[in-house]
């Protein structure tokens, strides 16, 4: 009788423990806090109730960037190491490692959300193969942060008076554009760049305009001109090993799920960006943001002309050169699936 207890006190411990194991555990390096509600209100809510959000048995180990003193720029690294088995990618930041992921944003290519949304979908077969090959990732989602506009301590009346201010950039793309208008592209993260403003390091900043009302940028600037250079797209990304041994039902609920995610994003990304935009100048309705009263600066046609010439004569040319020496089909995969939708052979 002894030994049949112990045998079946070790049959029910063996049972709790298989039971157990069938509930995975996932660490997940998320967006930073700083950059606002998206990652406060749609993504960290997302993560955090991951099990029952995608009706899997997998728990998610949720932290921001910033939190745990990862740079943003170096999400693929973090991403092929393994270290977390899901790692949002910020894809200005993480294309100094891979000119290949910048293709469906750069300046003026995706400047409004329905472009955007098609430049995307296209990509997205190239991104994830380009993804799973070099840095052993899955692609799960992409969404915009939304159309990246400028903020000026200093006044300004149009793009051309950017010449000889220095201008907070995030990517070789816009540097180069801002270096064509004359001014001076400065290189600084996010979460530093609301101190670089305050103390003089930079005159203007770029940036959309609810994730700078989040982090305080017109406390320290005084014009805000909503002019789309960049649509400012971010991606979520799964180790491929971890991917690979999940079983072909929760693939097919997380694929189902993130896509969810992403349509409810892509649609609340627009909503904040029309809020903000209203709320940095004073205007109503003001819901989502701290409202301030910065001067808007009027966008006029000479101006969009400007970004979206941009893409022939500055960007396009700029990054294919640079990404075709990375990868070799770079360029023509881009023409081949985004050229149609701009019209560009």
């Amino acid at each position: 009788m002894k030994l049949l207890k112990i045998a079946l006190s070790c049959a029910l411990a063996l049972g709790l423990t298989a039971g157990h194991a069938q509930n995975l555990k996932l660490r997940a390096a998320g967006n930073l806090v700083a950059t606002g509600l998206i990652q406060q209100t749609k993504e960290q809510p997302f993560f955090e109730n991951f099990a029952k959000n995608t009706g899997t048995p997998i728990d998610v180990d949720y932290k921001p960037m910033d939190v745990l003193g990862v740079k943003d720029a170096d999400g693929l690294r973090v991403l092929k190491s393994g270290l977390f088995d899901i790692v949002t990618l910020r894809l200005a930041q993480v294309s100094r490692d891979e000119p290949f992921f910048l293709g469906p944003d750069i300046v003026g290519l995706s400047t409004d959300y329905e472009t955007a949304r098609k430049v995307v979908d296209a990509y997205r077969e190239a991104f994830d193969k380009r993804l799973q090959e070099r840095y052993g990732g899955k692609l799960l989602g992409v969404y915009p942060f939304g159309p990246q506009v400028v903020f000026c301590k200093v006044p300004i009346g149009g793009l051309a008076d950017l010449k000889a201010k220095k201008v907070r950039v995030y990517d070789a793309s816009l540097a180069k554009f801002i270096e064509k208008l004359g001014g001076i592209p400065v290189t600084i993260p996010f979460g530093e760049t609301q101190q670089a403003l305050e103390r003089g390091v930079t005159d203007c900043a770029i940036t959309g305009p609810s994730s700078a009302n989040s982090a305080g940028w017109p406390e320290v600037t005084t014009h805000f001109m909503p002019i789309g250079f960049q649509i400012a797209l971010n991606a979520y990304a799964m180790n491929l090993d971890k991917w690979n041994k999940l079983p072909a039902d929760q693939k097919a609920k997380l694929t189902e799920s993130f896509k969810k995610f992403e349509t409810e994003v892509w649609a609340y990304s627009k909503e904040l960006f029309d809020d903000a935009a209203r709320c940095n100048v004073g205007k109503e309705p003001c819901k989502t943001v701290k409202k301030y009263k910065m001067t808007d600066v009027p966008v006029s046609a000479a101006d969009n002309k400007l970004i979206h010439d941009a893409l022939m004569t500055v960007s396009l040319p700029t990054w294919s050169e640079v990404c075709d020496k990375s990868y070799d089909k770079c360029s023509a995969t881009w023409k081949q699936v985004v050229g149609p939708i701009v019209g560009i052979k």
